[in-house]
Protein backbone atom coordinates (compact mmCIF):
# COMPACT_ATOMS: atom_id res chain seq x y z
CA UNK A 1 0.00 0.00 0.00
CA UNK A 2 2.96 2.29 0.49
CA UNK A 3 3.20 5.21 -1.84
CA UNK A 4 -0.45 5.67 -2.76
CA UNK A 5 -1.30 8.69 -4.86
CA UNK A 6 -3.61 11.38 -3.52
CA UNK A 7 -6.49 9.95 -5.53
CA UNK A 8 -5.85 6.36 -4.50
CA UNK A 9 -5.56 7.33 -0.83
CA UNK A 10 -8.81 9.29 -0.62
CA UNK A 11 -10.79 6.84 -2.76
CA UNK A 12 -9.58 3.93 -0.67
CA UNK A 13 -10.59 5.73 2.52
CA UNK A 14 -14.06 6.76 1.34
CA UNK A 15 -14.63 3.27 -0.08
CA UNK A 16 -14.27 2.24 3.59
CA UNK A 17 -11.05 0.38 3.05
CA UNK A 18 -7.67 0.94 4.65
CA UNK A 19 -5.26 3.19 2.71
CA UNK A 20 -1.56 3.55 3.38
CA UNK A 21 -2.29 6.49 5.67
CA UNK A 22 -5.18 8.72 6.70
CA UNK A 23 -5.89 11.49 4.16
CA UNK A 24 -6.38 14.99 5.53
CA UNK A 25 -7.55 18.47 4.60
CA UNK A 26 -8.57 21.81 6.12
CA UNK A 27 -10.24 25.03 5.04
CA UNK A 28 -8.58 28.37 5.73
CA UNK A 29 -10.35 31.71 6.21
CA UNK A 30 -8.74 34.88 4.80
CA UNK A 31 -7.24 35.74 8.19
CA UNK A 32 -5.65 32.29 8.50
CA UNK A 33 -4.33 32.55 4.94
CA UNK A 34 -2.56 35.76 5.95
CA UNK A 35 -1.18 34.01 9.04
CA UNK A 36 -0.05 31.11 6.85
CA UNK A 37 1.83 33.50 4.55
CA UNK A 38 3.45 35.22 7.52
CA UNK A 39 4.59 31.93 9.05
CA UNK A 40 5.69 30.12 5.88
CA UNK A 41 6.65 32.88 3.46
CA UNK A 42 3.79 31.94 1.18
CA UNK A 43 5.91 30.43 -1.60
CA UNK A 44 3.32 27.67 -2.01
CA UNK A 45 -0.33 27.44 -0.97
CA UNK A 46 -1.67 25.61 2.10
CA UNK A 47 -2.68 22.53 0.13
CA UNK A 48 0.80 21.95 -1.22
CA UNK A 49 2.55 23.02 1.98
CA UNK A 50 0.57 20.66 4.22
CA UNK A 51 0.24 17.94 1.56
CA UNK A 52 -3.56 17.83 1.65
CA UNK A 53 -4.95 15.20 -0.67
CA UNK A 54 -8.42 16.39 -1.84
CA UNK A 55 -9.00 19.11 -4.42
CA UNK A 56 -12.18 20.42 -6.03
CA UNK A 57 -13.66 21.91 -9.18
CA UNK A 58 -16.67 24.11 -9.77
CA UNK A 59 -18.71 26.07 -12.27
CA UNK A 60 -17.37 29.37 -13.57
CA UNK A 61 -18.88 32.58 -12.15
CA UNK A 62 -21.85 34.03 -13.94
CA UNK A 63 -21.29 36.73 -16.54
CA UNK A 64 -24.95 37.70 -16.61
CA UNK A 65 -25.84 41.16 -15.34
CA UNK A 66 -29.10 41.12 -13.39
CA UNK A 67 -30.68 44.06 -11.55
CA UNK A 68 -31.44 42.29 -8.28
CA UNK A 69 -31.70 45.56 -6.35
CA UNK A 70 -35.29 45.93 -7.48
CA UNK A 71 -36.13 42.91 -5.30
CA UNK A 72 -34.62 44.54 -2.20
CA UNK A 73 -35.55 47.47 0.01
CA UNK A 74 -34.36 50.88 -1.21
CA UNK A 75 -32.14 51.18 1.87
CA UNK A 76 -29.88 48.33 0.72
CA UNK A 77 -26.34 49.72 1.19
CA UNK A 78 -24.31 50.43 -1.93
CA UNK A 79 -21.49 48.22 -0.63
CA UNK A 80 -23.75 45.16 -0.50
CA UNK A 81 -22.46 42.26 -2.57
CA UNK A 82 -25.32 40.54 -4.43
CA UNK A 83 -24.69 36.99 -5.59
CA UNK A 84 -26.16 35.24 -8.62
CA UNK A 85 -29.16 34.06 -6.60
CA UNK A 86 -30.00 37.64 -5.69
CA UNK A 87 -29.05 37.34 -2.02
CA UNK A 88 -27.41 40.52 -0.75
CA UNK A 89 -24.45 40.31 1.61
CA UNK A 90 -23.88 43.47 3.64
CA UNK A 91 -20.40 43.60 5.23
CA UNK A 92 -20.39 43.05 8.97
CA UNK A 93 -17.96 44.36 11.55
CA UNK A 94 -16.03 41.15 12.23
CA UNK A 95 -13.75 39.41 9.75
CA UNK A 96 -15.59 37.76 6.84
CA UNK A 97 -19.08 37.74 8.34
CA UNK A 98 -21.95 39.48 6.55
CA UNK A 99 -25.62 40.34 7.05
CA UNK A 100 -27.91 38.78 4.46
CA UNK A 101 -30.92 40.35 2.75
CA UNK A 102 -33.46 38.13 1.00
CA UNK A 103 -34.82 39.04 -2.45
CA UNK A 104 -37.99 36.88 -2.26
CA UNK A 105 -38.89 37.76 1.30
CA UNK A 106 -42.07 39.61 0.29
CA UNK A 107 -43.18 37.30 -2.52
CA UNK A 108 -46.74 36.09 -1.98
CA UNK A 109 -47.25 33.74 -4.92
CA UNK A 110 -45.56 30.86 -6.71
CA UNK A 111 -45.91 32.87 -9.93
CA UNK A 112 -43.46 35.46 -8.62
CA UNK A 113 -41.05 32.63 -7.80
CA UNK A 114 -41.41 31.14 -11.28
CA UNK A 115 -40.83 34.53 -12.93
CA UNK A 116 -37.70 35.24 -10.89
CA UNK A 117 -34.34 35.49 -12.76
CA UNK A 118 -32.82 32.21 -11.60
CA UNK A 119 -29.08 31.63 -12.20
CA UNK A 120 -27.87 30.75 -15.70
CA UNK A 121 -26.02 27.61 -14.60
CA UNK A 122 -27.15 25.63 -17.64
CA UNK A 123 -25.34 27.98 -20.03
CA UNK A 124 -22.34 26.13 -21.54
CA UNK A 125 -19.79 28.80 -20.60
CA UNK A 126 -20.42 27.98 -16.93
CA UNK A 127 -19.39 24.32 -17.16
CA UNK A 128 -17.81 23.42 -20.52
CA UNK A 129 -14.34 23.53 -18.95
CA UNK A 130 -15.04 20.73 -16.48
CA UNK A 131 -14.05 17.67 -18.53
CA UNK A 132 -10.64 19.10 -19.39
CA UNK A 133 -10.04 20.36 -15.85
CA UNK A 134 -10.95 17.06 -14.19
CA UNK A 135 -8.89 15.05 -16.71
CA UNK A 136 -5.86 17.23 -16.05
CA UNK A 137 -6.19 16.68 -12.30
CA UNK A 138 -6.78 12.93 -12.71
CA UNK A 139 -3.73 12.71 -14.97
CA UNK A 140 -1.84 14.16 -12.01
CA UNK A 141 -3.33 11.48 -9.75
CA UNK A 142 -5.52 13.94 -7.82
CA UNK A 143 -8.79 13.15 -6.06
CA UNK A 144 -11.41 15.56 -7.38
CA UNK A 145 -14.65 16.68 -5.77
CA UNK A 146 -17.31 18.68 -7.58
CA UNK A 147 -19.26 21.27 -5.64
CA UNK A 148 -23.04 20.90 -5.84
CA UNK A 149 -23.65 22.84 -2.61
CA UNK A 150 -27.06 23.42 -1.08
CA UNK A 151 -30.83 23.23 -1.46
CA UNK A 152 -32.20 24.32 1.95
CA UNK A 153 -29.46 26.90 2.53
CA UNK A 154 -29.91 28.41 -0.91
CA UNK A 155 -33.68 28.48 -0.39
CA UNK A 156 -33.61 30.30 2.92
CA UNK A 157 -31.01 32.70 1.62
CA UNK A 158 -33.40 33.86 -1.12
CA UNK A 159 -36.64 33.61 0.89
CA UNK A 160 -35.47 34.24 4.48
CA UNK A 161 -35.17 31.54 7.14
CA UNK A 162 -38.31 32.43 9.11
CA UNK A 163 -40.36 32.96 5.98
CA UNK A 164 -39.32 29.68 4.37
CA UNK A 165 -40.04 27.65 7.49
CA UNK A 166 -43.47 29.27 7.72
CA UNK A 167 -44.03 28.50 4.03
CA UNK A 168 -43.72 24.78 4.76
CA UNK A 169 -46.87 25.03 6.87
CA UNK A 170 -48.75 28.01 5.44
CA UNK A 171 -47.61 28.53 1.83
CA UNK A 172 -46.54 25.11 0.55
CA UNK A 173 -46.98 26.16 -3.10
CA UNK A 174 -44.40 28.92 -2.66
CA UNK A 175 -42.02 26.62 -0.76
CA UNK A 176 -42.34 23.95 -3.45
CA UNK A 177 -41.71 26.45 -6.25
CA UNK A 178 -38.56 27.78 -4.57
CA UNK A 179 -37.19 24.33 -3.80
CA UNK A 180 -38.05 22.87 -7.18
CA UNK A 181 -36.23 25.61 -9.08
CA UNK A 182 -33.17 25.16 -6.88
CA UNK A 183 -33.30 21.36 -7.12
CA UNK A 184 -33.53 21.51 -10.90
CA UNK A 185 -30.35 23.59 -11.04
CA UNK A 186 -28.53 21.46 -8.48
CA UNK A 187 -29.48 18.28 -10.34
CA UNK A 188 -28.03 19.78 -13.51
CA UNK A 189 -24.81 20.71 -11.68
CA UNK A 190 -24.49 17.22 -10.19
CA UNK A 191 -25.07 15.55 -13.54
CA UNK A 192 -22.47 17.73 -15.23
CA UNK A 193 -19.99 16.93 -12.48
CA UNK A 194 -20.62 13.23 -13.03
CA UNK A 195 -20.24 13.65 -16.80
CA UNK A 196 -16.90 15.34 -16.15
CA UNK A 197 -15.85 12.27 -14.11
CA UNK A 198 -15.39 13.82 -10.66
CA UNK A 199 -14.76 11.32 -7.89
CA UNK A 200 -17.21 12.80 -5.41
CA UNK A 201 -20.15 15.22 -5.30
CA UNK A 202 -20.01 17.75 -2.47
CA UNK A 203 -23.61 18.25 -1.35
CA UNK A 204 -25.27 19.31 1.85
CA UNK A 205 -27.32 21.67 3.96
CA UNK A 206 -26.82 22.88 7.50
CA UNK A 207 -29.97 21.45 9.07
CA UNK A 208 -28.57 20.69 12.54
CA UNK A 209 -28.26 22.78 15.69
CA UNK A 210 -26.10 21.82 18.66
CA UNK A 211 -28.52 19.21 20.03
CA UNK A 212 -31.39 18.83 17.54
CA UNK A 213 -32.46 19.35 13.96
CA UNK A 214 -33.69 22.77 12.81
CA UNK A 215 -36.92 21.09 11.72
CA UNK A 216 -38.61 17.82 12.54
CA UNK A 217 -37.20 14.73 10.83
CA UNK A 218 -40.57 14.27 9.12
CA UNK A 219 -40.46 17.80 7.73
CA UNK A 220 -36.95 17.20 6.39
CA UNK A 221 -38.12 13.91 4.85
CA UNK A 222 -41.05 15.63 3.16
CA UNK A 223 -39.24 18.63 1.74
CA UNK A 224 -35.60 17.64 1.25
CA UNK A 225 -35.09 13.88 1.15
CA UNK A 226 -36.78 13.36 -2.25
CA UNK A 227 -35.05 16.38 -3.74
CA UNK A 228 -31.58 15.25 -2.68
CA UNK A 229 -32.47 11.75 -3.89
CA UNK A 230 -33.25 13.23 -7.31
CA UNK A 231 -29.92 15.09 -7.42
CA UNK A 232 -27.88 12.01 -6.53
CA UNK A 233 -29.82 9.58 -8.72
CA UNK A 234 -29.41 11.82 -11.76
CA UNK A 235 -25.65 11.94 -11.31
CA UNK A 236 -25.45 8.18 -10.84
CA UNK A 237 -27.29 7.61 -14.11
CA UNK A 238 -24.11 9.00 -15.67
CA UNK A 239 -21.49 7.69 -13.25
CA UNK A 240 -22.83 4.90 -11.03
CA UNK A 241 -19.82 4.86 -8.71
CA UNK A 242 -19.60 8.59 -8.03
CA UNK A 243 -19.45 9.25 -4.29
CA UNK A 244 -21.94 11.60 -2.63
CA UNK A 245 -20.68 13.65 0.31
CA UNK A 246 -23.28 15.31 2.58
CA UNK A 247 -22.35 18.21 4.83
CA UNK A 248 -24.35 19.40 7.78
CA UNK A 249 -23.04 21.06 10.90
CA UNK A 250 -24.62 20.16 14.21
CA UNK A 251 -26.71 17.20 15.37
CA UNK A 252 -28.35 15.25 12.54
CA UNK A 253 -28.48 11.69 13.89
CA UNK A 254 -32.23 11.18 13.21
CA UNK A 255 -31.75 11.54 9.44
CA UNK A 256 -28.50 9.62 8.96
CA UNK A 257 -30.36 6.43 7.91
CA UNK A 258 -32.32 8.52 5.38
CA UNK A 259 -29.11 9.96 3.96
CA UNK A 260 -27.73 6.46 3.50
CA UNK A 261 -31.00 5.40 1.85
CA UNK A 262 -30.78 8.14 -0.82
CA UNK A 263 -27.17 7.28 -1.64
CA UNK A 264 -24.93 9.37 0.59
CA UNK A 265 -21.59 7.59 1.07
CA UNK A 266 -19.55 10.22 2.95
CA UNK A 267 -20.76 12.18 6.00
CA UNK A 268 -19.24 15.52 6.98
CA UNK A 269 -18.22 17.14 9.30
CA UNK A 270 -19.34 15.10 12.35
CA UNK A 271 -18.99 17.86 14.95
CA UNK A 272 -17.73 16.15 18.12
CA UNK A 273 -19.45 18.82 20.22
CA UNK A 274 -22.79 17.57 18.82
CA UNK A 275 -22.34 13.89 17.87
CA UNK A 276 -19.96 11.16 19.00
CA UNK A 277 -17.72 10.26 16.04
CA UNK A 278 -16.71 6.88 17.50
CA UNK A 279 -20.36 5.97 18.11
CA UNK A 280 -21.30 6.86 14.53
CA UNK A 281 -18.41 4.77 13.23
CA UNK A 282 -19.71 1.74 15.14
CA UNK A 283 -23.29 2.27 13.94
CA UNK A 284 -22.72 3.28 10.33
CA UNK A 285 -19.11 2.49 9.46
CA UNK A 286 -20.17 -0.37 7.20
CA UNK A 287 -22.17 2.06 5.03
CA UNK A 288 -20.58 5.49 5.49
CA UNK A 289 -17.14 7.04 5.40
CA UNK A 290 -16.47 10.03 7.65
CA UNK A 291 -14.82 13.33 6.74
CA UNK A 292 -13.95 15.81 9.50
CA UNK A 293 -14.31 15.02 13.26
CA UNK A 294 -11.81 17.56 14.73
CA UNK A 295 -13.79 20.23 16.56
CA UNK A 296 -13.59 23.87 15.52
CA UNK A 297 -15.76 24.92 18.46
CA UNK A 298 -13.36 23.29 20.90
CA UNK A 299 -10.10 21.57 20.05
CA UNK A 300 -8.75 23.72 17.23
CA UNK A 301 -9.30 27.20 18.73
CA UNK A 302 -9.11 26.44 22.45
CA UNK A 303 -7.04 23.28 22.88
CA UNK A 304 -3.30 23.16 23.40
CA UNK A 305 -1.11 21.71 20.64
CA UNK A 306 -0.81 18.54 22.74
CA UNK A 307 -4.59 18.31 23.05
CA UNK A 308 -4.89 18.69 19.28
CA UNK A 309 -2.32 15.95 18.88
CA UNK A 310 -4.12 13.58 21.26
CA UNK A 311 -7.52 14.26 19.65
CA UNK A 312 -6.12 13.42 16.22
CA UNK A 313 -4.64 10.21 17.63
CA UNK A 314 -7.94 9.21 19.24
CA UNK A 315 -9.95 9.85 16.05
CA UNK A 316 -7.54 7.77 13.96
CA UNK A 317 -7.69 4.89 16.46
CA UNK A 318 -11.51 4.92 16.56
CA UNK A 319 -13.13 6.48 13.49
CA UNK A 320 -10.14 5.64 11.32
CA UNK A 321 -9.92 2.01 12.38
CA UNK A 322 -9.82 -0.08 9.21
CA UNK A 323 -10.15 2.98 6.97
CA UNK A 324 -13.19 5.11 6.21
CA UNK A 325 -11.80 8.43 7.51
CA UNK A 326 -10.66 11.67 5.93
CA UNK A 327 -9.42 13.74 8.85
CA UNK A 328 -10.21 17.46 8.92
CA UNK A 329 -11.35 20.27 11.18
CA UNK A 330 -15.14 20.40 11.16
CA UNK A 331 -15.27 23.84 9.54
CA UNK A 332 -12.97 26.49 8.13
CA UNK A 333 -10.27 27.61 10.54
CA UNK A 334 -11.33 30.93 12.05
CA UNK A 335 -8.93 33.69 13.18
CA UNK A 336 -9.02 32.44 16.79
CA UNK A 337 -7.17 29.23 15.86
CA UNK A 338 -3.49 29.45 16.91
CA UNK A 339 -0.87 28.66 14.30
CA UNK A 340 0.66 26.10 16.66
CA UNK A 341 -2.60 24.13 16.65
CA UNK A 342 -2.75 24.08 12.87
CA UNK A 343 0.78 22.72 12.70
CA UNK A 344 -0.02 20.23 15.49
CA UNK A 345 -3.01 18.93 13.52
CA UNK A 346 -1.05 18.19 10.36
CA UNK A 347 1.99 16.86 12.23
CA UNK A 348 -0.21 14.51 14.27
CA UNK A 349 -1.86 13.08 11.15
CA UNK A 350 1.58 12.29 9.78
CA UNK A 351 2.70 10.81 13.11
CA UNK A 352 -0.32 8.66 13.94
CA UNK A 353 -2.06 8.24 10.61
CA UNK A 354 0.03 5.53 9.00
CA UNK A 355 -1.55 2.09 8.85
CA UNK A 356 0.92 -0.67 9.57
Amino acid sequence: MAGMTNRERVLTAINRRQPDKVPKTAGFTAAIIELFKEKTGGKVGPREYFKMEPCSVGFKPTERQTDFRKFHDPDLPENANINEWGTAHVPGRVHHFTHRRFPMERFDSATQVNDYPWPDMKEPYRHEHLEEQVKRLHDNNEFVSGSVAHIFETAWQVRGMDTLLMDFAMNPDIAAAVLDHITDLKAFVARRMAEADVDCLHCGDDVGMQDRLMMSPDMWREWFKPRWAKVIAGAREVKPDVHAFYHSDGFIEPIIPDLIEIGITVLNPIQPECMDPAKLKKEYGDRLAFWGTIGTQSTMPFGTPEEVRQTVKERIETVGKGGGLVLAPTHVLEPEVPWENIVAFFDAVEEFGRYE
